[in-house]
């Protein structure tokens, strides 16, 4: 790796050091933080031209006034360079490259390797053993593909600890959603013959299926077993109409049609997933832009940072011709283990399919823009009404949740120019306070947060809202005063004096008088959207620690009592339900219990009660 000093960068003299290797390079700022990463074919070619007298545009003069070193990586082949430029842009993400935000894993159908097997939805690495089909945009896809699969073959979908603990037909039976193998009301034989024409279903050989069953149709009317016969119709029926749903014509293997579209300095990227000929749906994606991108430079970016983290078909249809077509080629095999082929210049029902992604592409474009614009007007209103010089970039707001004091929660949500920043929300578990103390809990959330601000590692809010009155307030401005962020505006949003929405006041520090908006306000409609959202973050982080917490023994909630003793008490009586039972006495007995620890453990059992 070479390396440019980050301070007074001469590029003449960098230039003059450089390979015409291909590799990837990054440009730094006076901090020494990534601005921007790029690959080329031939790296000195590729960087002097950002030096020419002439820069090509204003995005490209912006951030060579930046630059202040240059970090470079020699690769052997273009397309591994690709490849690292991706990995990087996803850890650094410099604010000059076009990032995808997508951290999602997509889910797939799985049929598990059972005696009798069972199908569910599946997110994350496949470790366990049988069959993925996948995958789907969204979990609610897989939802409807699965809801069909059932009324259709009549596979079970249950868990393995509710099948394997049935003694009569459950409802999906009765509802004819199920054949009953919990309780052997159908064979071996005809259940894996059901799993069979659910496998060649989701490998696309319905048709295969539709054959079997007509014929079986056919024998079972000669015999005059007419009310099977009828079954048979039904399920010839309902797979009819999921061809007519989910086939792509003329399509029999995997690929995916990706078309993007920018305007408005944003840009939409619309990826249909093709798998065995079925269309499992589509999803759109938002890239973010640097000023003055081209559509072209955001479908090559989409699709190298994309496809790092999720499967690869054999096949990408694109909307648009990519000068690094090659490059892309070569990552993508490489990564898939086998040939991937990019084609943007395609006839017949593929360019009707390759059209309709740019028509919705187009179309959620005009729908973000939309709400962005929306977004804009609430952010300005909340300027004029806090009175602030700019619209506010980004706004963090805290709420506690517990009950009674019990597994107390705060949380932290986060609204950046377009909406919700989810990948910026927190959670703290607040300890070591008198329970109920929200001042404390307040305090304590504020100061692990804006520490970890002082370290570099969060980015300061403009505005800072608290979900309560003056007493959280000022609980937030001990905390700013100590950790010295004066800059921040804090706002309180206490509930008026009904307690209903609309009638919030907006307590800030240094004014007498609580601020009132109209209940038509944007601002207060943006307020209240964020207040909301913290509110229901902290919620469900609150519910979820308070279920563990109470899912444990008693026993684990005693300070004194670790693993082995607790192991000695439940031997010594036979259980836990021995323990509870116990009086002090008893519990005094056993080695190692003090009278003071068996009249705790005597308590804990007591309060569990009540």
């Amino acid at each position: 790796m070479t390396k440019a000093a980050v301070t007074e960068f001469d590029p003449k003299a960098f230039l003059k050091t450089l390979t015409t290797r291909p590799g990837v390079y990054r440009m730094l700022d006076t901090a020494g933080k990534v601005l921007y990463v790029g690959k080329a074919g031939n790296l000195k070619k590729r960087v002097s031209s950002y030096f020419q007298r002439t820069l090509q545009s204003p995005k490209t003069q912006s951030l060579v006034s930046q630059i202040q070193g240059i970090e470079v990586m020699v690769t052997r082949t273009e397309g591994e360079a690709l490849l690292l430029e991706n990995n990087l842009i996803k850890e650094f993400r410099p604010r000059y490259n076009i990032l995808l935000r997508d951290d999602k894993s997509y889910p797939y159908i799985f049929l598990s390797d059972h005696e009798y097997p069972r199908l569910s939805v599946h997110r994350g690495t496949k470790r366990a053993r049988g069959r993925y089909f996948g995958p789907y945009p969204n979990a609610g896809a897989v939802r409807e593909s699965l809801h069909l699969l059932q009324k259709v073959f009549r596979v079970r979908q249950c868990e393995d600890s509710f099948f394997r603990n049935r003694s009569r037909p459950c409802l999906q039976h009765q509802i004819g959603r199920c054949s009953a193998p919990c309780v052997a009301w159908v064979s071996p034989a005809d259940y894996a013959e059901d799993v069979r024409h659910t496998v060649l279903f989701l490998e696309g050989k319905s048709n295969l299926v539709i054959d079997e069953l007509v014929q079986r149709m056919e024998a079972a009317a000669e015999r005059q077993a007419f009310e099977q016969a009828a079954q048979y119709r039904d399920q010839i029926i309902d797979l009819r109409r999921v061809q007519e749903r989910q086939y792509v014509s003329g399509e029999g293997g995997d690929l995916d049609i990706v078309a993007a579209s920018v305007k408005g300095g944003a840009a939409c990227v619309q990826v249909f997933f093709i798998r065995a000929g079925r269309n499992l749906g589509n999803k759109a994606f938002f890239p973010r832009l640097p000023e003055e991108s081209r559509v072209e430079e955001v479908l090559t970016a989409f699709l190298g940072q994309f496809y790092l983290g999720h499967e690869i078909p054999r096949e990408l249809l694109v909307s648009h011709a990519l000068a690094e077509q090659s490059a892309l080629e070569e990552m993508l095999t490489e990564r898939a283990g086998v040939k991937v082929t990019l084609r943007h210049r395609v006839r017949g029902e593929r360019a009707r399919w390759l059209q309709l992604a740019v028509t919705n592409s187009e179309q959620a474009l005009e729908a973000h823009l939309g709400s962005q614009s929306g977004m804009r007007r609430r952010r300005e209103a909340v300027r004029e009404a806090l009175r602030l010089e700019s619209s506010p970039a980004r706004m963090e707001c805290f709420d506690i949740s517990h009950t009674q004091g019990e597994a107390t929660v705060a949380s932290c949500v986060v609204f950046d120019a377009e909406g919700p920043l989810k990948s910026d929300y927190r959670r703290f578990n607040i300890e070591g306070i008198t329970p109920g103390d929200d001042y404390a809990a307040m305090e304590q959330a504020l100061s692990r947060r804006y520490t970890r601000l002082k370290k570099g590692e969060a980015r300061l809010p403009d505005v800072l809202f608290i979900d309560g009155g003056p007493g959280q307030t000022n609980a937030a401005v001990r905390v700013l005063e100590e950790l010295q962020l004066p800059e921040v505006l804090i706002v309180g949003v206490a509930k008026g004096v009904e307690r209903r929405p609309g009638l919030e006041v907006l307590h800030i520090p240094g004014q007498e008088r609580a601020v009132e908006l109209p209940a038509d306000s944007p601002a207060l409609h943006l307020i209240q959207q964020i207040r909301d959202e913290a509110h229901r973050f902290a919620i469900t982080g609150h519910r979820a620690r308070r279920a563990k917490t109470r899912s444990r023994s008693p026993l684990e909630r005693i300070p004194g009592i670790g693993p082995k003793r607790r192991q000695q008490l439940l031997k010594q009586f036979g259980g836990l339900q021995e323990v509870a039972r116990a009086q002090v006495e008893e519990l005094a007995s056993i080695e190692g219990i003090s009278r003071a620890l068996a009249q705790q453990i005597h308590d804990a059992f007591r309060e569990e009660k009540n």
